[in-house]
């Protein structure tokens, strides 16, 4: 049975969270896909605090080029966020011929082309559903089952902060300020997000 290879870049949140699914469903993983889905390593700055998750044989370490540079890695799961070394690691690991999984918004909102445009030079896929309309498949329904239909363009609300401040823009006619500073007692917004109304409504072109 074919082993795949997997390295996550960063070990927070959500990269504990895609560990604790690789190692608690693997047996699962590998007879729906066939194929046994190995966690061989993880990058982050942080190597000595316990995240809950027995590793075994699975690396954790600091050094994210080194998972990049492995030969043996097949896929690259991206949950560092921002825009900076995400980015770089992201296009090392395209430029390696390796897949990669990312749920980083901020980054293809802003990088998205050159992203997928760097996936194709090399042959490789990136899978970045997760960071869509918490993870609906919408990117998988446009790549294949509506293939042969001429998508000319896409409206949606993103997600929960975006939703609860246009909903107030909307129905309450409220102001954007004031829709923001109501969303942060639920724990909605960032400390403080770089974003304006403009950017909760701008169109964004992918070359799906």
């Amino acid at each position: 049975m074919k082993i795949i290879n997997i390295g996550i870049l960063g070990f927070g949140v959500v990269g504990a969270g895609v560990a604790k699914l690789l190692k608690e469903k693997k047996q699962l993983l590998t007879e729906r896909t066939g194929a046994v889905l190995n966690l061989k390593a993880i990058a982050d700055i942080d190597t000595t605090r316990d995240r809950g998750i027995p590793l075994g044989s699975t690396l954790l370490t600091a050094d994210a080029q080194g998972i990049i540079n492995d030969p043996e890695i097949d896929i690259i799961v991206e949950t560092i966020g921002g825009e900076t070394l995400a980015r770089e690691f992201i296009l090392k690991a395209l430029w390696q011929k390796k897949h990669v999984v990312t749920a980083n918004k901020a980054l293809l909102a802003n990088h998205g082309n050159d992203l997928v445009n760097a996936a194709k030079a090399g042959g490789v896929d990136l899978a970045f559903e997760a960071s869509c309309g918490g993870c609906m498949p919408i990117i998988k329904s446009l790549r294949e089952s509506l293939v042969a239909n001429h998508v000319r363009s896409m409206a949606a609300i993103l997600n929960g902060t975006c939703n609860y401040i246009l909903t107030k823009i909307s129905r309450d006619g409220s102001v954007f300020e004031d829709a923001l500073r109501d969303a942060r007692p639920w724990g909605m917004p960032k400390p403080n997000p770089p974003w304006t109304l403009t950017d909760l409504i701008r169109p964004i072109n992918w070359p799906f």
